[in-house]
């Protein structure tokens, strides 16, 4: 069994849960998921499974799509809705959609992040919540990261009784991005305690939220002996630039992990899929140094 299933998390459970479940449930070792997600943030988990365990780090390193709301008036210690609150000030009056959707654009591009304390993020060997939960603050390390677009979405909606402001928004990001940092970071730049009451993740690895399964639907079809479910690594690569391998260059290059000429008709900057009678064998990047295609990643057994 290879391919990658495109799971919808539930709220409540981590990513390592799904993969316990799913070792059961399929009857394999041979699996692994492609991005944590917080055990308050459901939505799009993509799983790989047999052979396409090899392409966890290429769609781990792809942009993701979220959906969330942003509380304002209120900041708490996990930047989520989880967290004890830290500082509390109010909201007077509503903010004006055009402050909010300058703060959006603010926030676009290449930014500078510094992870929450409770993440999984390690400052020598050990996890960022492990010194945050023993009450010890550590200098965390930067990291660049890159917000593709960044909006307001429907009405923001301000409560006078408790004094915040929500706003539901979209986001699309680069690996390593912690929206809860951005929902805290929007709220400074207004000038207001926040932080990120609600995640949903829409979009990883190409798989949008409405072609995910649930683990119940799963199970449901394997009693059937669907495996619809389970799209193959074909699919998973289709925006991928593809070349269909001659004889030669098949056995006696690609199978043995060799090199391709640079003639090759494919734009220079994206990775190649390389494909024997349309099934993908291997993605291969192009080397300028060398002039030559090399191998990226071997994917499927060279047979």
């Amino acid at each position: 069994m290879d391919g990658v299933i495109p799971l919808n998390k539930e709220i409540g459970q981590t990513s390592s849960d799904y993969v316990y479940k799913l070792r059961k449930v399929l009857h394999t070792k041979k699996i692994g998921h492609t991005g944590t997600l917080d055990p308050l943030v459901d939505g799009v988990l993509p799983i790989c499974v047999g052979q396409a365990t090899k392409l966890v780090n290429t769609l781990t390193g792809s942009p993701k799509e979220y959906e969330g709301e942003i509380t304002l008036g209120r900041s708490t210690t996990t930047e989520d809705r989880e967290g004890d609150t830290v500082e509390e000030k109010k909201l007077s009056q509503p903010i004006a959609v055009e402050d909010l959707n300058q703060v959006f654009q603010q926030m676009t591009g290449d930014l500078t992040q510094i992870p929450p304390m409770f993440s999984a993020v390690k400052v020598n060997g050990k996890k960022l919540y492990e010194y945050a939960r023993a009450g010890i603050e550590v200098e965390r390390p930067k990291r660049q990261i890159h917000i593709y677009d960044f909006y307001i979405m429907g009405d923001p909606v301000f409560d006078e009784k408790t004094g915040y402001q929500t706003l539901k928004f979209h986001v699309k990001c680069s690996k390593g991005t912690y929206v809860r940092t951005l929902a805290v970071e929007f709220g400074k730049i207004l000038g207001y305690p926040a932080f990120m009451s609600q995640l949903t993740r829409v979009k990883s690895a190409g798989f949008s939220i409405d072609e995910t399964f649930t683990l119940g639907q799963i199970e449901e079809m394997l009693d059937k002996n669907d495996t619809s479910f389970l799209k193959s690594i074909d699919e998973v690569l289709s925006n991928v630039p593809k070349h269909e391998l001659t004889d030669e260059e098949w056995e006696v290059r690609v199978s043995h992990g060799g090199f391709l000429e640079p003639e090759i008709d494919s734009d220079k900057e994206d990775q190649l899929r390389v494909q024997r009678a349309g099934v993908t064998k291997a993605l291969y990047k192009y080397d300028k140094v060398r002039d030559m295609w090399i191998p990226d990643l071997m994917l499927l057994n060279n047979k």
